[in-house]
């Protein structure tokens, strides 16, 4: 299938270990308890599903207080069709000023990493691989979906098996174009979807891809919804440290 977890401490016990100033990219930690932990000053961003912190499940805490800042974040949970096409409306119009906004600084910045996350052109094709996955495999059900360009996390160990080109060095311009023509078929699919649709089931393809289980079209679109609202927070974050770095 192409992936590669790394090395495995499911089920470890590790004690007395010392992570001050560590930096853990994405850790699975599915059914991990961690007690008399010392989380000073520690900076943590993930799904928050299920996670509690002495006794309190902090998820429920953590939305409301992020509804609390971004008000439109509730748009992303929207259940209906007409619901789902002003979401997206707002999910446009985010990435139009954004990019507007990285347009204004130099270009080779756009493809420099800010404390080793994505760049901006790689952000962006991260989200070509993101439709790829939730619409054009699982919603759309193609065979094989994903964009030479297309680029997921170091999970995919074998991106040639899927059809990715892991040294593709494509141009802003030619990452835009890619970007608007994904967008635009879940502009598409969501104006055209009814309700009875949106719970459909979706079957994933036999051919090798992610996801490999079934979801309804509603999880699929509130996936690439997710996937689109984080990364652009993401990006907005790393631009104004690029527009600090470039005076």
């Amino acid at each position: 299938m192409g992936y590669d977890k790394g090395p495995s401490l499911a089920g470890a016990r590790i004690e007395d270990a010392d992570f001050s100033g560590a930096r853990l990219h994405a850790p699975n930690f599915e059914g991990a308890r961690i007690t008399d932990a010392w989380l000073y000053r520690a900076d943590i961003s993930g799904n928050l599903e299920g996670l509690r912190l002495n006794g309190v499940e902090v998820a429920p805490l953590v939305m409301a207080e992020l509804d609390r800042r971004f008000p439109q974040r509730a748009k992303l949970r929207a259940t209906d069709p007409a619901g789902l096409a002003e979401a997206w409306d707002m999910i446009e119009d985010l990435w139009r000023a954004t990019v507007a906004r990285a347009r204004a600084l130099p270009l080779p910045l756009l493809f420099e990493r800010v404390d080793d996350e994505w760049s901006f052109v790689e952000t962006l094709r991260h989200l070509v691989m993101a439709t790829d996955c939730w619409l054009r495999r699982m919603v759309n059900g193609i065979e094989q979906p994903y964009h030479p360009w297309a680029l997921a996390g170091s999970w995919l160990s074998d991106p040639a098996a899927w059809g990715i080109d892991p040294a593709a060095t494509p141009s802003l311009d030619e990452v835009l174009a890619i970007r608007r023509e994904r967008m635009d078929e879940v502009r598409q699919t969501i104006a055209s979807v009814t309700p009875d649709e949106l719970e459909r089931v979706c079957v994933p393809p036999q051919a090798p891809g992610h996801p490999d289980r079934p979801h309804t079209v509603v999880r699929c679109l509130h996936v690439i919804l997710d996937e689109e609202w984080e990364h652009n927070r993401y990006a907005v974050r790393d631009l104004e440290a690029l527009e600090a770095r470039s005076g």
